[in-house]
């Protein structure tokens, strides 16, 4: 009998030892998380800088990203986000009109440029974009209008240059930015519409024409918090950090420009 309760006196003993000690992993210290959603095309930028951050200010940042105007449809439904970086205006005022942002936290992050590139095998050669609607050109890939700003801008610079009818025909639309850069890319398409950002993502493409800013409406990339956030503060932090010139040198490292630096960060 003696040894019988010593023997239950054991296992309770470890049974409690293993509880507390599982008790003690469960509140192991984890960095706090801010959701953001990016635009495809910062995909790498943002990666790095969320990195960064993490290192700096131990907070994770957890990325979605996709095309800008499916973000919005995304956070339109409900989906759960502290900061939306669109590469056009146009989302985050659509966002607006719904009252799904923070009064006043909006702040234009970059700039972008819209270049035609090709196959870096191809020999065509463009030195004006009215090329496009030669015979020799029989693909052109761009992203498509209704949901991708590339392919908005796009869309813009060639119904500025008179070109929007004359190669409709010829046109294949990419789900977002980086599809639309892979079709070239593959040699799928002789050329394509995209952001001069893109263009370092692929060893298999060159620069052909870069489109005239006054073909097109400016290219900004707002950056606003959700109202919904319950990490408004985090975000805010964020959004600030994206000004500092630690970040400035990271996003011109990957050809963006930016449009406001806080020198005092």
């Amino acid at each position: 009998m003696h040894q019988n309760v010593k023997f239950y006196t054991s296992i309770m003993f470890m049974l409690i030892s293993a509880s507390l000690s599982f008790a003690g992993c469960g509140n192991t210290q984890k960095h706090p998380e801010l959701r953001v959603f990016g635009a495809m095309s910062l995909t790498d930028v943002l990666t790095e800088i969320g990195d960064q951050f993490t290192t700096k200010q131990g907070v994770r940042v957890s990325y979605n990203f996709a095309a800008s105007s499916t973000l919005q449809r995304q956070i339109e439904k409900g989906a759960s986000a502290d900061v939306f970086i669109s590469a056009s205006p146009q989302q985050v005022a659509a966002l607006e009109t719904h009252e799904m942002l923070e009064t006043g936290s909006r702040y234009d992050v970059l700039s972008n440029r819209l270049v035609l590139v090709s196959h870096k095998n191809s020999v065509l050669s463009v030195e004006s974009v009215e090329r496009l609607a030669d015979a020799t050109v029989s693909r052109i890939a761009i992203g498509q209008p209704e949901i991708v700003p590339a392919g908005t801008y796009a869309k813009e610079a060639l119904m500025h240059l008179g070109l929007w009818e004359k190669v409709h025909p010829k046109l294949v639309f990419g789900t977002d930015v980086r599809a639309t850069l892979a079709y070239v890319s593959a040699g799928n398409v002789d050329v394509a519409i995209v952001y001069q950002t893109d263009v370092a993502l692929s060893k298999n493409v060159k620069i052909l024409y870069e489109l005239p800013a006054e073909t097109h409406s400016p290219i900004v990339y707002p950056a606003v918090i959700l109202k919904d956030s319950d990490r408004k503060q985090l975000a805010q932090q964020f959004i600030t950090y994206l000004k500092t010139p630690s970040t400035t040198k990271i996003f011109e490292k990957h050809g963006f420009t930016c449009l406001t630096t806080d020198s005092a960060q």
